[in-house]
C-alpha cells in the first residue's frame, strides 16, 4: 500500500494538506478550513510520507529522518503499535524500538512535523492489525464495535498514548511537532457489517478522541461518514481522482495514503 523507498522500512505514503509548512519551537495553533490545516494562520502544502519506528531500530531513525527530509518530506507519519507497547494487559514497552516519544523527538530534532495514527487498529499489514492477542481472552467482547468491553479498552489504550505524549510536550500545541492525530483506520470498509451499531461505535470514537484534548485536529482515514470534527482522509489510489472530498465544507482534502500499487 505505501512506495518502500530504502532497504530500511522507509514508506512513502502521500500526504498532501494545503498548510503551513514551516517547523515551530514555540507553541503552534493548528485548525482548519475548506481550504487546509491552518498552522498558526498559515496556509501552505505538506508532503508526509510513513516511517513506522518498530520497523527499524532507533539508531536507523536519523538516518531514515534525514532522507525522508532530503527527499523533499515536510511531515513524518506513524501508527502507534499496541500489541507491541501493551503485550500483557495492563503491562506497557516503550523501550528500544518501541520507543515512541524517542522518535518523535528525533523527527522534532529535524525540523519535521508528525501526524501520529494511534488506530489503536492499524492494519498496516502488522499481526491482527496491531490488537493485542490478550484482548482475545476478555469475556463478551467484540472488537470494533459499539461493545462495551472494546471500547473500554481501546479508550485506555488511546488516552495510554495521548497522555505518553502530553507528558514529553509533543503536541503543537505544547510546541512539540504533532500537528494531526488519527483515531480508527479505515473503518469505512466494515461498518455496514455492524449494522447500527458499526455508526454509534465510529460516533463514539470520534467524540472519546475529540476528548482527550490533543489540542490539534483529528482525522479519520477512509471514513466518508467521519463525524464533526473529524476531518475524513482518503487512503487509495489515485486520490486526486477517487476521493469523494470531505463531507463538510469546512473540512480540506487529506490524503493519508495515496497507493502507488
Amino acid at each position: 500500500m505505501m512506495l518502500n523507498l530504502s532497504s530500511c522500512f522507509f514508506y512513502s505514503s502521500l500526504l498532501l494538506l494545503l498548510t503551513a509548512a514551516a517547523f515551530v519551537t514555540v507553541l503552534a495553533t493548528v485548525t482548519y478550513d475548506g481550504r487546509s490545516l491552518i498552522i498558526d494562520g498559515q496556509h501552505r502544502i505538506l508532503f508526509s510520507g510513513s516511517i513506522h519506528y518498530p520497523r527499524s531500530t532507533p539508531e536507523m531513525w536519523p538516518d531514515l529522518i534525514t532522507k525522508a527530509k532530503e527527499g523533499g518530506l515536510d511531515v513524518i507519519q506513524t501508527y502507534v503499535f499496541w500489541n507491541l507497547h501493551e503485550p500483557q494487559q495492563g503491562q506497557y514497552n516503550f523501550s528500544g524500538r518501541r520507543d515512541l516519544v524517542r522518535f518523535i523527538k528525533e523527527i522534532q530534532a529535524q525540523g519535521l512535523y508528525v501526524t501520529l495514527r494511534i488506530g489503536p487498529y492499524i492494519e498496516s499489514e502488522w499481526t491482527y492489525g496491531g490488537l493485542p492477542l490478550w484482548l482475545h481472552d476478555i469475556p463478551g467482547i467484540t472488537f470494533r464495535t459499539d461493545n462495551n468491553q472494546y471500547k473500554f479498552h481501546m479508550q485506555r489504550f488511546a488516552a495510554k498514548i495521548v497522555n505518553l505524549m502530553k507528558s514529553a510536550n509533543l503536541y503543537a500545541s505544547q510546541g512539540g511537532p504533532i500537528i494531526l492525530s488519527q483515531i480508527e483506520n479505515e473503518y469505512g470498509n466494515v461498518e455496514k457489517a455492524y449494522h447500527e451499531q458499526g455508526t454509534s461505535y465510529i460516533r463514539w470514537a470520534a467524540q472519546m478522541a475529540v476528548g482527550l484534548n490533543t489540542g490539534v485536529p483529528w482525522v479519520m482515514c477512509k471514513q466518508d461518514d467521519a463525524p464533526d470534527p473529524m476531518i475524513n482522509a482518503c487512503n487509495g489510489m489515485k486520490c486526486g481522482t477517487t476521493f469523494k472530498g470531505p463531507n463538510s465544507p469546512n473540512k480540506p482534502s487529506i490524503w493519508t495514503e495515496n497507493w502507488t500499487s
